[in-house]
């Protein structure tokens, strides 16, 4: 737009801006009834065609607060819901221009995560959310990135949506490592080794499953895997599931659980009594997982710290990083547990 010389006016602000003289009007006067993003867009064309300058349009802003929030699925995984509850603290201490939320949506339901996507991403500058593979939460995740959000994914990724950042560990590599141990773990000729999931919906146990049958197939043939069997991280499925398998398969020797509430399994094992001869690996460093390693329920424990996700993804919000390394796998026994204090 091209003036005269002559000042500009509210009609030309309204032009420049794509919106009404009463809205220029409202935000000029400070009045109430306009969004945030509505008053951004007039206040930057003012500055544009010359009304005012940066240093009023600065007063005018106040502080720019990126506004991030977390999408963690519902239910009775510990691990995250102690994300969640780890994701309140550190939020509470955030320094710097941040304002971060959490929320909690159905587990397992793609038209629930990708409502919630719309609903929340609305406001947030940023969402950061454990991914379903699904059309529409692909769908939903292009429609905030046209819309100018950054969208993070954790825990469990969707690279086939436009989605900016993943933070998480390497799944097919986490599912091959626990194969290793498992397969040094089970001094036998023969045997069979169980495996419990929480739902193909998410990639991140796909992902697992695969490492975990390709290197058990060529390190351990002799070892033959039974399932996945889908236990939709609810402590008590994954109980009801752990007790029918060692019923009708009395050589189980091993059982990696490449989801949550791992506490349900050990409850089987340990009123069966087959703790002691079977070896457990499973995901997420929890207070039960804690206890299980301590007495011997567990041998194994694969995670990821939620410290790490947060600050990273923190970071990636507010433009500081853009790193797409995988997060750094955790891997812990009985014997290097760390303070009880850093368990969520």
């Amino acid at each position: 737009m091209v003036f005269d010389g002559k000042r500009p006016l509210i009609p030309d602000i309204a032009a420049m801006a794509g919106v009404s003289t009463a809205t220029v009007d409202r935000v000029l006067n400070r009045r109430s009834g306009v969004r945030e993003a509505t008053l951004r867009r007039v206040l930057e064309a003012a500055v544009h065609i010359g009304y005012m300058d940066e240093e009023e349009l600065s007063k005018r802003l106040g502080p720019r607060f990126a506004k991030v929030v977390f999408l963690l699925p519902r239910g009775t995984n510990p691990y995250l819901t102690g994300l969640s509850t780890r994701v309140r603290e550190l939020a509470a201490l955030s320094p710097g221009p941040v304002k971060v939320r959490s929320h909690f949506i159905e587990s397992f339901n793609p038209d629930a995560l990708a409502q919630a996507l719309r609903r929340y991403g609305r406001s947030a500058d940023t969402v950061v959310f454990m991914a379903i593979d699904h059309p529409r939460v692909r769908q939903a995740i292009d429609e905030l990135v046209m819309a100018g959000k950054r969208i993070i994914t954790i825990i469990s990724d969707l690279p086939s949506s436009n989605r900016h950042l993943y933070l998480g560990i390497d799944n097919f590599a986490a599912g091959r490592t626990a194969a290793q141990i498992m397969g040094r773990f089970c001094h036998v000729t023969s045997g069979k080794l169980a495996l419990i999931a929480a739902s193909r919906a998410y990639r991140a146990h796909m992902e697992r499953e695969m490492g975990f049958l390709a290197l058990t197939e060529a390190s351990f043939p002799y070892l033959g895997v039974i399932g996945p069997h889908e236990g939709h991280d609810n402590r008590d499925e994954n109980y009801q599931n752990t007790c029918r398998l060692l019923e009708e398969h009395p050589d189980i020797v091993g059982i990696y659980n490449v989801g949550g509430a791992s506490d349900g399994i050990g409850r089987a094992l340990c009123e069966t009594r087959r703790a002691a001869d079977i070896c457990f690996i499973g995901h997420g460093l929890t207070p039960d997982t804690r206890s299980m390693l301590l007495d011997g329920t567990m041998d194994a424990v694969i995670t990821q710290s939620p410290d790490l996700i947060y600050s990273r993804a923190i970071a990636a919000a507010t433009g500081e990083q853009t790193d797409l390394a995988p997060v750094a796998m955790e891997i812990y026994f009985s014997e290097n547990l760390p303070a009880a204090r850093h368990v969520m």
